[in-house]
C-alpha cells in the first residue's frame, strides 16, 4: 500500500501534506525526544548494525512509525524545538526505519532553522541514494536552505533544476531567491529576479515579493531604492501594507533619522494604512536611541490620535531615557502617563529606577525602590538583586551585598556567577581576601562555575593585599575549571609581583614558569628578599653612624637574625589566627550586619573528582592547597 498523497502542510515547505495518520497523546509521550546533541553535530542516516530492520520499511510499505514521528518532528519545529526534531530523526533511523521523502524534507527544515547548513548536501544525497524522486516541496526546502545560508549559486542551481525536471515554479520560490539576495547584501540581484518573474507565464509578484525586496534595500540603508520599489508596487496595482511602511520606518530609526520616520505616518494615512503598536514602538525606540527623549514622550501623546495604547516596553524605554539625562521630572511624567493608560510597572521598570539611584550612590533610595517593588507584588528577578548588590559594593558595604545574595537564595532564586563575582569583588576591595575566598567556596557549593572575571577579581584582590604568590595560585585554580588565562590575566598577575617590589618575577609569568619552585618557596624567596633590603638599609645606616662617630651598641648580624626570626613568627601567627563563625551563619535579615570568621580556609581539591572541601586546620600563609 503506497503512502497517501493527502498530506497536511508543514511550516516552511509550501503546502506539503501528511498521510491521514495522527499522533495520539500516549504516542507523543512514548516518542518524547531526549534532549541531547550528537557528537560534532553529526546526524545518523543509517540504522545501527544491531538494530532490527522494520519489515514495513523493507517492503516499501507505508510505515506508521515513520509517519507519526515525522509528524512529531513538525510539531517540534512549530514549537521552536528544532534541535529535538533532529533527535527524533536520529532515533528513527537508529531503530531500523527508513525515512520517507516527507521526513527528509522535515529534517531539512529543522537543519535550516538550526543553521546547520553543512547537512544540506548530505540530505540531498540520501534522497538520491534511496531512489526517491524529489517533488516541488522538497526542492523549495532545498532552495530555502541554500538561500538562508547565503549560497545563492546553489540556490539558483536548484531553481533551474526544478525547471528542467518540469516542476512548476511558484511565486514563493522566487520570493525565497529574492530573500537570499537580501541576506547576502545584493538587492540589485533581487531586482533582476523580479524582472525574471514578470517574463514567466502565470507568475505574478505578490505583496510579499515587494516587501522582501524593500527589506533588502533597507538593510543596505538605501531607503531611496526602497521607495522606488514602493512605486513599482503601486504601478503593479498593489497597495503597500503596514509591513511595507514599518520596514522603511525601521531603517530610518536604525540610522538616526527618526524624524523622517515620524513624517512617513502622513504618507501612510494617505494610502489608508494606519500606525499600529509596532509603528509607534519603532519611533519611540528611535528617539530614545538618539537621546531625544522629549520627542519620544511627545509621540506618546500623539498615539492617542491613532487609537494606539503605549505598551510597557515603550514606557520602560522612556524611563531609562530620562534617567540617563538625570531628568527626574520626566520620569514622574512617564509614571503618571503609565497610570493614565492603565499600564502597571514591571520588574524592569523598578530595576531601571533602582539602577539610576544605585549609580548615583543613593543606596537608601535604591533599597526603597526595591522594597516598593516587593510591596507591589512584583517578584524581584536576579537582575534586580544584582543591581542592589552592585550598589552596596560600590558603596563599600560588601556585608550588605552578601546579605542581598542570601535574601536572593531565600526567595528561591538561584544566584548566578554575576552576583557572586560582584560580592567577591566587594570583599576584595575591602581587603578581606578571607571572606572573598569563602564566597568563592560558597559559589562552588551552589554548583555555579566561576568565569574569567571571577578569577581576575581574585587576582586583583591579592594584588591589593600585596600577596602576589596567592595571585599566582589563582592561575592554578583556573586550570581545575578548564579556564585559560588571557593576556589581561597574566598582566594582572605580573602587576601583583611588580607592585610588591619584585620586578624580576613578572617576566617569569610570561615565560610560562608557573613555576618550577613551589609556591611556598616563592613566598620564602620573597621573605628573604625583603630581609636583604632591610640589610642594605641597615648597612647604609651603620656607615652614617661611623661617619658621625656614633657607637654601635650591638652587632648587625645579631639584629638581622633576630629580625628574620621575628618576621617568620609574625607570618606563622597570621596563618594560625583562630576561626570564628562561618560565612553565612550570622546573616539574619537584610538590615542586620553579617558576622564572619577572620580565618582563611584551606581549600582542597581532588582534580579527578573536581570536589572542594574546607578544613579548619593550621596552614601556611598560602591560602589554596591542591591535593592529588
Amino acid at each position: 500500500m503506497g503512502q497517501s498523497t493527502n498530506r497536511k502542510a508543514q511550516p516552511g515547505t509550501a503546502g506539503r501534506h501528511y498521510g491521514g495518520t495522527s499522533v495520539d497523546r500516549n504516542e507523543l509521550i512514548q516518542l518524547s525526544p531526549i534532549k541531547r546533541k550528537n557528537q560534532d553535530g553529526w546526524i545518523q542516516f543509517s540504522p545501527d548494525p544491531e538494530s532490527i530492520q522494520c519489515t514495513f520499511c523493507l517492503a516499501k510499505v507505508s510505515c506508521r512509525t515513520v509517519r507519526s514521528r515525522t509528524k512529531l518532528m513538525n510539531i517540534l519545529i512549530e514549537r521552536g524545538k528544532a534541535e529535538e526534531a533532529l533527535s527524533i530523526f536520529d532515533s528513527l533511523v537508529k531503530g531500523g526505519h527508513k525515512p520517507s521523502l516527507i521526513t527528509y524534507t522535515t529534517l531539512l527544515a529543522a537543519c535550516t532553522v538550526q543553521k546547520r547548513f553543512n547537512f544540506i548536501h548530505s540530505i540531498i544525497s540520501q534522497v538520491e541514494k534511496n531512489g526517491m524522486e524529489p517533488d516541488s516541496v522538497f526542492f523549495n526546502a532545498v532552495v530555502n536552505a541554500f538561500a538562508e545560508c547565503g549560497n545563492m549559486e546553489e540556490a539558483m542551481k536548484y531553481l533551474m533544476k526544478m525547471k528542467e525536471t518540469g516542476i512548476r515554479l511558484g511565486t514563493s520560490t522566487y520570493n525565497t531567491i529574492i530573500k537570499g539576495y537580501g541576506i547576502v547584501g545584493k538587492p540589485e540581484e533581487g531586482l533582476k529576479v523580479l524582472e525574471l518573474m514578470s517574463r514567466e507565464e502565470n507568475i505574478r509578484p505578490n505583496l510579499r515579493t515587494y516587501n522582501v525586496l524593500i527589506r533588502a534595500w533597507c538593510s543596505k540603508n538605501n531607503t531611496g531604492e526602497a521607495w522606488n520599489v514602493v512605486r513599482l508596487m503601486l504601478a503593479s496595482g498593489l497597495r503597500p501594507d503596514i509591513i511595507t511602511y514599518n520596514t522603511i520606518l525601521s531603517a530610518y530609526a536604525q540610522y538616526g533619522q527618526t524624524k523622517l520616520a515620524e513624517g512617513v505616518i502622513l504618507e501612510m494615512q494617505k494610502n489608508r494604512v494606519y500606525p499600529n503598536e509596532r509603528t509607534c514602538g519603532i519611533i519611540i525606540g528611535g528617539y530614545c536611541k538618539e537621546g531625544k527623549i522629549n520627542d519620544a514622550l511627545g509621540f506618546v501623546y500623539r498615539m492617542r490620535e491613532f487609537g494606539v495604547r503605549p505598551n510597557l516596553v515603550e514606557f520602560n524605554s522612556l524611563i531609562k531615557g530620562f534617567l540617563d539625562v538625570n531628568d527626574s521630572e520626566g520620569v514622574d511624567e512617564v509614571l503618571t502617563l503609565m497610570e493614565e493608560f492603565g499600564v502597571k510597572p514591571d520588574v524592569i521598570s523598578f530595576s531601571t529606577i533602582m539602577n539610576a539611584w544605585s549609580a548615583a550612590g543613593f543606596m537608601d533610595k535604591c533599597r526603597e525602590i526595591f522594597d516598593d517593588m516587593v510591596k507591589a507584588g512584583i517578584k524581584p528577578d536576579a537582575h534586580a538583586y544584582s543591581i542592589l548588590a552592585k550598589g552596596y559594593v560600590r558603596a563599600q558595604e560588601p556585608d550588605k551585598a552578601e546579605e542581598v545574595l542570601t535574601a536572593m537564595v531565600k526567595s528561591n532564586l538561584t544566584p548566578n556567577v554575576v552576583i557572586f563575582t560582584t560580592v567577591i569583588s566587594g570583599w576584595c576591595s575591602a581587603g578581606r581576601m578571607d571572606y572573598a575566598i569563602k564566597m568563592f567556596q560558597k559559589m562552588h557549593d551552589y554548583g555555579i562555575s566561576p568565569n574569567l572575571k571571577t578569577f581576575e577579581t581574585l587576582i586583583s584582590g591579592y594584588g591589593e593585599a600585596k600577596q602576589p604568590w596567592k595571585a599566582e595560585e589563582v592561575l592554578q585554580i583556573m586550570k581545575e575549571f578548564d579556564i585559560e588565562p588571557e593576556d589581561t590575566t597574566l598582566h594582572l598577575v605580573a602587576d601583583c609581583w611588580r607592585s610588591s617590589g619584585l620586578t624580576k618575577e613578572d617576566s617569569r609569568i610570561y615565560n610560562g614558569g608557573k613555576d618550577q619552585a613551589s609556591f611556598n618557596q616563592i613566598e620564602d624567596d620573597m621573605l628573604m628578599r625583603s630581609l636583604e633590603k632591610s640589610s642594605e638599609k641597615e648597612e647604609i645606616s651603620l656607615s652614617y653612624k661611623n661617619l658621625l662617630q656614633i657607637p654601635n651598641s650591638f652587632g648587625y648580624d645579631a639584629k638581622l637574625s633576630d629580625g628574620a626570626s621575628k618576621t617568620r613568627r609574625m607570618v606563622l601567627r597570621e596563618a594560625e589566627s583562630p576561626s570564628e563563625s562561618s560565612l553565612w551563619a550570622g546573616t539574619k535579615s537584610m538590615n542586620r550586619p553579617c558576622r564572619f570568621g577572620t580565618r582563611m580556609p584551606v581549600i582542597c581539591c581532588n582534580p579527578s573528582q573536581g570536589q572542594f572541601r574546607t578544613y579548619n586546620q593550621n596552614a601556611h600563609s598560602c591560602t589554596v592547597v591542591f591535593l592529588s
